[in-house]
This record gives structure tokens, C-alpha cells and sequence, in this order.
């Protein structure tokens, strides 16, 4: 019995030390730029994997040399209460897990009477939809795998109370438009408007931000 208390005690004291790395590397992006995220990582090795070669786009700007419309296009299509919120949109996390369970549902009923040959194509399974916020979105990109379970979705959770407590709003999107990927190898919002419409992410106007 005590080597189970004991034993405990020892996962109990490395997972409140894993939160303190976190928090540590969360209060630093309070001055320092993150040079890469977990998530970038991840598609780095992926894509040199699948490919043989890797072709990467980046380059990190400041907040006031993202044009408006471009960060105001972001929040309209990822998180229209990012300014609103403390970093979790319950609401839409509660609508997309009533949308996703009824998109299963729809896809159990169907697979009976589906009937799958050589020439068919194979049923698509069903779309998993995220109520995810931006905060949320970043928190898991910077730090975190891309699986989805609930060991990983309640680390993403405490990530994100820090993110919203360590770092100004102004900060959050900042990072977010700098690391998130706007196609395969391309990320951030410079190396987007260069690689998209070949000019600076600030000289954007509201049709490209929008697109």
C-alpha cells in the first residue's frame, strides 16, 4: 500500500512539474517569438517522410504588420467571441458535440444497409466538426499531438487557461497568425499572402484576407 502512495506521489509531482514547463514556456512568448510549434514539427517530419524533401515557408511579423482585415477575417471564420471568451467557447464546444454524435449516429444507421463491392467507393466517415477556440487552436498546436482523446483534450484545456492568463489577447492572435497553417508547409500569415498573392500580409486587402 505504501509503495502504491508512494508511486502516486511521484506521478502526482511530474505532472504538477510538466504544468510548470508549460506555464514557463507559455511566460516567455510574453517577449520571445516561439521559432516552431509542436504541430509545425510534426508536419515538418511528415512531410519529408511522404515527400523525400521539404519545402517550408515562414517568416514571423509583428502584429501591426498583419493587415485588419486579415485578423478580422480569422476570428469571423475560427472564433467570432475570441474577445469575448477566457480562452473556451463552452456553447460551441456543446453544439459541436451534439452535431458530431448525431453525424455517428446517421453514419451507424446507414452502414447496414450500405453495401460495399469491389467497384464501390468505401462509405466517407463523418466529419468530425470542432468547437474549438483560437486560443484553444494555438494551445494545442504550440504544445501538444494531434490526437484526440480526453488525456490530451483536458491538457489542451489547462494550456489554455494559462495561454488566456500569461499572455494579452493582442499576444494570443499574434502567435496564432504567425504558426497557423494556411497550406501544406505554409505558415504564417506572411508566407501566406507572399506565397498566395505574392505581397506582405500588412498590404492585404478584404477579398484576399477573406479567401
Amino acid at each position: 500500500m505504501k509503495a502504491l502512495g508512494r508511486w502516486l506521489l511521484w506521478v502526482l509531482v511530474a505532472l504538477v512539474g510538466l504544468q510548470l514547463v508549460f506555464a514557463a514556456r507559455i511566460a516567455l512568448m510574453v517577449w520571445s517569438n516561439p521559432q516552431s510549434t509542436a504541430f509545425q514539427r510534426s508536419e515538418a517530419w511528415r512531410i519529408r517522410h511522404d515527400q523525400g524533401s521539404l519545402h517550408w515557408r515562414q517568416q514571423w511579423v509583428d502584429y501591426d504588420r498583419i493587415a485588419d482585415s486579415l485578423k478580422r477575417a480569422v476570428i469571423a471564420s475560427e472564433d467570432d467571441s475570441f474577445t469575448n471568451h477566457d480562452g473556451v467557447d463552452w456553447e460551441a464546444m456543446e453544439k459541436a458535440w451534439e452535431k458530431n454524435a448525431k453525424a455517428q449516429a446517421r453514419a451507424a444507421r446507414q452502414k447496414p444497409a450500405d453495401v460495399t463491392t469491389a467497384t464501390s467507393k468505401p462509405a466517407k466517415p463523418p466529419k468530425v466538426v470542432g468547437g474549438s477556440t483560437i486560443t484553444q487552436q494555438l494551445s494545442k498546436n504550440l504544445l501538444l499531438s494531434g490526437e484526440r482523446t480526453l488525456l490530451r483534450k483536458g491538457q489542451e484545456l489547462v494550456l489554455t487557461w494559462m495561454l488566456e492568463h500569461l499572455l494579452t489577447k493582442r499576444r494570443i492572435l499574434e502567435i496564432y497568425l504567425n504558426s497557423v497553417e494556411w497550406g501544406e508547409g505554409v505558415f504564417g500569415a506572411e508566407a501566406a499572402a507572399q506565397h498566395y498573392f505574392r505581397k506582405p500580409a500588412a498590404q492585404l486587402n478584404a477579398w484576399e484576407s477573406a479567401r
